[in-house]
Formats: structure tokens, C-alpha cells, sequence
């Protein structure tokens, strides 16, 4: 068997490590006698192993008690719902940064429960920008303040956070994990899995305690984070198999060195790969160069005639996933903890190549 590099925005890489230990534990989980994906959430076994991805994920970010931890299922976009139902309260709106396509889609679903205060857009820039926070037009009387750290599609990133006298909520589902983050600048942060945690169907909420117990009349159940935190997030059957994976890879990061390690690998990733762009006139990258993405590298080619010749030579070259999205076009590379410095390496080599001979 021959892996080859995967730069997908998500569903995307894992640790190649976590996998060996999923396959040999795959049919047996240490003597048990039987799969991971066979247990009762209520057995023992999932509860320990619940329990010390939870710790993991604590000593990782730094996570208090004054926090807690919820493992759930939807996907960010189901949180989407979840923050406005649960923290809108007897408040009339709630502030929205809109920086991209996931800013849109929270924005959107927050349109359903009260009204939204869009205070800043980079929509005018084709989200290429971040606003200067100077100009945000903040209501210091809504809800909440919404953001989105990282744009996976449009590959901004904030490196900075919002100082703001509302709860601060954050989808972090493409950054988080990748570098080291004060939780206690927070009330709530999200995240899908698929990109830094685990496999697609986990997702993580870190939400203050003082925000517990508020979500209003008409939230389901399974959206109150109360009755999540009040459960151990078990309050249904949760996703067991894809929060044994997502364990294996907080664990995994504890032995790479913890977050600062992987924010120095991930500052070297990127930094290398916007080299290998900006120092081409046949490659480009639209985003601001203080706003660029460490996770999520968008690139265009000059002449977009070449884009299925560059996506069929990079399939062959063993390099996967590079197409930009719809909305966008073009190439990204989406380079997340688990996609290697080799695999950058072997991007750079074939893009100098293609240029080569194309250029």
C-alpha cells in the first residue's frame, strides 16, 4: 500500500500513527474481546476513553473547570442553530463578523431565532481581507459576538482576538488544535472534527459554565448545552467511535510536542508554501499577507486554462485534493496538523515542475 498526500479542506487527514492503532485495534480493543464500535456508550471502556480525551483536550488548550467540555454530533453547522438558542436569552440580537462563506451560513441560520447585527464585512474585498476591528460597529447590548477565526474556503485567519464586552463565540472548526489559544478570552468555541480532531460526525464544544442553563423555550434537547454538560455528553448515544479517533489524536499531539510544536510546524508549512507562490509570476494567492491562513492555502494559476491539466498532473503525482471550491475556484492546499512537512515539499516540487513546462 502506497498513502498518498491528502490536502483535503475536510473530510481530511489523519495522523498516520492514529491509523496504525485504529487498524490493530479494529476487531479487538485491548483484550476486551470486542470492537470500539461494538461497546455500549455506557460500558466502561467508552466512558474511560471519554474521560481521557476530555483530559487531553484540557491540558492541550489550557481548558479550566470553569469550562465545559461537550462532545456532539450535527457538525458546526448544527452549532449554527445552537448559539443563538442557547445564548440569545431575552436579548433582542446578536453581533456577526461576516469574513467568509462559513460567516455567511452562521449568519443565515442566526436570521432564524433573533436579529443579527452584521458589525464587519470583508465582502467588498471578496474576502480576501479581515475588517480592522476599529471599524466594527459593535451593539454593546447584543447577545453575543459571533466570528469565524478561519475561513476554510477563502483561507483568511485571524491572529488576533476580539476584545469585546459580550460572550465571544468562535467556530474555530479549521484552526482549532493547530496552534495555542487562550479559552479564557471565550464564552463558546466549536468545532467540527474532520479537520484537526478526528473523522467527520464528532463535534467539540468548549462553552463557559456561566452560559449553561439558558437556552430558550423552543430548543430541542439535543441543542441545549446544559442538558449535554449535565450528561457527560451522553445524553443520547454519542459518536463513539469517532471520539476513540479523536482521543488517539489529542494523544497523538501530546507526543508531538503539544500545540507550540505544531504551530512552529504549521508557521514552517505555510511559510513555505506562500514562498514557493509569491515568488512566482505564474502562481498567486488573493488573500491580504498579515490575513493569510495557516491551515487553508488558496492559489490561483495564471492562465486558468492549465487548472485541469495542473488537478490531473497532481493526481498522478500522488497529490490529492487540491481543487478549490466552487465558490472560489482555482487550487487549495489545506495543510492541517496531520499533513506532513513532506507533503508540502512534494507540492512546492511539482508546482516548480508544472511551471517548468507550462510556464
Amino acid at each position: 500500500m502506497t498513502r498518498k498526500y491528502n490536502f483535503c479542506a475536510g473530510p481530511a487527514a489523519l495522523p498516520e500513527a492514529v491509523l496504525q492503532t485504529a487498524r490493530d485495534e479494529m476487531l479487538e480493543w485491548q483484550g476486551s474481546g470486542l470492537s470500539i464500535m461494538e461497546m455500549s456508550h455506557r460500558s466502561p471502556e467508552i466512558v474511560g476513553i471519554a474521560e481521557r480525551a476530555e483530559a487531553d483536550l484540557r491540558e492541550l488548550l489550557g481548558i479550566s473547570g470553569d469550562y465545559a467540555v461537550l462532545f456532539l454530533q450535527g457538525g458546526a453547522s448544527t452549532q449554527f442553530s445552537a448559539v443563538p438558542l442557547n445564548l440569545l436569552g431575552d436579548k433582542k440580537s446578536a453581533d456577526y463578523v461576516n469574513t467568509g462563506q462559513w460567516s455567511k451560513k452562521a449568519i443565515a441560520e442566526g436570521k432564524r431565532y433573533g436579529q443579527v447585527n452584521v458589525v464587519a464585512s470583508s465582502e467588498d474585498t471578496n474576502f480576501s481581507t479581515i475588517p480592522a476591528f476599529d471599524t466594527w460597529q459593535l451593539d454593546s447590548a447584543a447577545a453575543y459576538l459571533h466570528y469565524t477565526p478561519n475561513e476554510t474556503i477563502g483561507g483568511v485567519e485571524y491572529f488576533w482576538t476580539p476584545d469585546v464586552d459580550v460572550p465571544l463565540v468562535a467556530d474555530m472548526s479549521s484552526t482549532i488544535l493547530s496552534r495555542p489559544i487562550d479559552v479564557s478570552r471565550f464564552g463558546v468555541i466549536y468545532a467540527g472534527a474532520q479537520k484537526n480532531i478526528g473523522p467527520a460526525g464528532l463535534t467539540l464544544a468548549i462553552v463557559r459554565r456561566d452560559l449553561l442553563g439558558r437556552a430558550s423555550a423552543i430548543c430541542p434537547a439535543m441543542l441545549d448545552w446544559q442538558v449535554a454538560a449535565e450528561n457527560d455528553s451522553m445524553y443520547n448515544t454519542p459518536p463513539t467511535y469517532a471520539l476513540y479517533l479523536a482521543g488517539l489524536v489529542f494523544d497523538w499531539l501530546k507526543q508531538q510536542g503539544g500545540l507550540t510544536a505544531m504551530e512552529a510546524l504549521n508557521r514552517r508549512k505555510a511559510e513555505k508554501l506562500y514562498a514557493a507562490i509569491d515568488g512566482s509570476d505564474f502562481y498567486a494567492n488573493p488573500v491580504e499577507v498579515a490575513s493569510r491562513s495557516l491551515m487553508n492555502v488558496p492559489f490561483t494559476l495564471a492562465d486558468d486554462s492549465l487548472d485541469k491539466a495542473f488537478l490531473a498532473g497532481a493526481d498522478e503525482a500522488g497529490l490529492l485534493n487540491l481543487k478549490g471550491h466552487r465558490s472560489v475556484g482555482g487550487m487549495r492546499a489545506s495543510i492541517y496538523n496531520a499533513v506532513g512537512e513532506d507533503a508540502v515539499d512534494a507540492l512546492i516540487a511539482y508546482m516548480q515542475d508544472f511551471e517548468r513546462r507550462h510556464g
